[in-house]
């Protein structure tokens, strides 16, 4: 075996290049062999069958640390003043009607469902947008029927302000929001920014601090393992046959430590491809932090 053994010579990190077969035919001039045996004494010699373990982030920023350092220094700061703090993630589409939803339920009889998850058998989709407040551990979903584009990120995120946060908040005069790297709120995204000047900053009149969590680094969203994990976990094994349905759902998630999540349905259209010029985002009042401008900035009120 060792010149067909691959892999790093000061490890048990290695791997044999040929298979059974092939070792077997090869060992049969010398000594006819089967390949059940081969494989019998390559155990034996500690060789066992693996499958690949994804270990390698190529994507991942060396500025990666810093960033999570300075998000907690950012909320920090905000909870010690006591002034609002949202994370915010979209949910992959959902389709609306007799489709498998991943999970197991207690019933009498399995629920039927569509053999083929077409969207031309659906009654529509379901674009969840999450909005999970840190402080009060609260979820607030706004779900959309069209299309999940900054635009209707940001309305969202206005829905929860102008809904439940501006009487939680009276008193707060900034805003920090937790976002992924990309998406619909993604720090390259122009009209995430555009939006938030002329949708949510402007007529709130609040600063909004973004923080962008690094490339590559979505799962420590907490909008995703503290609100949506449970959802998740709500409706599994729940065909979402309805938009009715979905909320009701959606809003009997909670959790052991409190979790409460409110929900509401948009039928807006939202464009798709809307291009922000150079001289739109001049006009932005927006100011970049002095570590990582690209991932942290600040909206101020025009």
């Amino acid at each position: 075996m060792k010149p067909q053994t691959a892999g790093d010579p000061q490890s048990k990190h290695k791997w044999k290049r040929q298979s059974l077969r092939q070792l077997s035919r090869a060992l049969a001039k010398q000594h006819p062999i089967s390949p059940h045996t081969v494989g019998r004494l390559l155990r034996q010699q500690e060789y066992s069958l693996h499958v690949n373990y994804k270990m390698l982030d190529s994507r991942a920023s060396p500025q990666r640390n810093d960033q999570f350092e300075y998000i907690q220094a950012q909320i920090q700061t905000f909870l010690e003043h006591g002034w609002p703090i949202i994370s915010v993630d979209s949910k992959k589409r959902e389709l609306i009607g007799a489709f498998r939803n991943a999970g197991r339920v207690w019933c009498l009889q399995p629920t039927p469902v569509q053999i083929y998850d077409f969207r031309s058998l659906a009654s529509g989709i379901a674009i969840p947008y999450g909005i999970y407040d840190l402080t009060r551990n609260r979820g607030y979903v706004y779900v959309g029927t069209t299309a999940d584009t900054s635009e209707f990120a940001v309305d969202g995120i206005h829905w929860w302000w102008s809904r439940y946060a501006r009487y939680d908040y009276s008193q707060a005069p900034a805003l920090l929001i937790l976002a992924d790297g990309g998406g619909s709120n993604g720090y390259r995204n122009h009209l995430w920014k555009f939006a938030l000047q002329k949708r949510l900053v402007n007529p709130s009149g609040l600063a909004v601090t973004v923080a962008h969590f690094p490339t590559g680094a979505s799962k420590w969203n907490p909008a995703d393992h503290r609100l949506f994990s449970a959802i998740s976990c709500n409706w599994a094994g729940e065909p979402l046959s309805s938009y009715d349905k979905m909320l009701g759902l959606l809003r009997a998630t909670t959790t052991e430590h409190g979790l409460v999540v409110h929900a509401t349905l948009t039928h807006k259209t939202y464009a798709t491809e809307i291009k922000i010029s150079d001289q739109q985002m001049a006009s932005l009042n927006l100011e970049g932090h002095a570590l990582l401008p690209k991932w942290n900035y600040t909206i101020k009120p025009l």
